[in-house]
């Protein structure tokens, strides 16, 4: 019993009674979007899992030391021999495939929506809080809805992480169009460019350090959320740190932990790599 002056708004059974409409209403959307789901992750499972172990960490090191150097390389190697020594490789590739398909499906929603955000004032207010909502909301909500729509499994923590990862590349996005020098803009608008010509060749571009910066968000926050998705049944190490808490397991906790860190430390510097290998990072480390 509520014994406030304010009387109870039950807006949590408000919003219960809509996911359940949705739910019912698009049943068949919703085993669309779950079989696409898992015809492009089961692929991208097996490309990282079927491998020989040293043949990943070795086009990983191979990466890590093209992008930043040697001690990038040689750390990576070390970590990933690491990971596959406390026996927690294949939960670690399965982790990976999930970072990666989340990523890449976020990054492919934020960008746009982040361009549209930057070129529409009132998009902006529009996107805004909802962002700050998104950004807000505890990452364990996100898998409730989720369940309810897709079961357990693989889909629904994928379908979390990808909510959950959206709202920096898309703020991060927004950010790096908008700090374009107007001045730059407008003589691409003086020489006769078009909108689509300026934001391919002139915005992007000198945005790409600040986008890239997101993408790394994004990559960091899937990683997170990809853990927490253990609860639903999602593979990986989520799945063997959820097992380490309901039987208080300290030596798999420790490792399947370590593993995390080892996947996090490897993914972001790889990733700020990258964003520093940009034309446009590298016009200004060299100014």
């Amino acid at each position: 019993m509520n014994d406030t002056l304010v009387p109870r708004l039950p807006l949590g059974d408000v919003v219960a009674d809509i996911v359940d409409v949705v739910t019912k209403s698009g049943k068949d959307v919703f085993a669309a979007v779950k079989t696409g789901f898992l015809a492009a992750y089961e692929p991208l499972e097996i490309l990282f899992t079927t491998p020989p172990a040293w043949t990943i960490i070795l086009v990983i090191a191979a990466l890590a030391w093209w992008v930043k150097g040697w001690r990038l390389g040689v750390g990576s190697a070390a970590g990933l021999v690491l990971v596959a020594a406390v026996d927690q490789w294949d939960n670690a590739m399965a982790t990976l495939a999930l970072v990666v398909l989340a990523s890449v499906v976020a990054i492919i929603l934020a960008v746009p929506l982040g361009i549209w955000a930057a070129r529409s004032d009132r998009v902006s207010a529009v996107v805004r809080p909802v962002l700050d909502l998104m950004q807000t909301m505890p990452a364990f909500v996100y898998l409730i809805p989720t369940v309810v729509v897709f079961l357990t499994g693989v889909v629904p923590g994928l379908v979390a992480t990808i909510i959950f990862a959206l709202a920096p590349g898309v703020r991060f996005t927004e950010l790096g169009i908008r700090q374009v020098d107007p001045e730059v803009v407008e003589a691409g608008h003086a020489f006769g460019a078009t909108e689509g010509r300026i934001l391919r060749q002139i915005q992007l571009p000198l945005a790409l350090p600040t986008i890239m910066a997101g993408v790394n968000q994004v990559i960091m926050l899937s990683l997170s959320m990809v853990v927490i998705a253990g609860l639903t049944g999602a593979p990986g190490l989520g799945r063997d740190v959820v097992a380490a808490l309901t039987r208080v397991n300290v030596s798999l906790g420790v490792e399947a932990g370590l593993s995390v860190v080892i996947l996090a430390m490897i993914l972001d510097r790889v990733t700020a790599a990258l964003a520093d290998r940009a034309p446009v990072a590298r016009a200004l480390a060299r100014s």
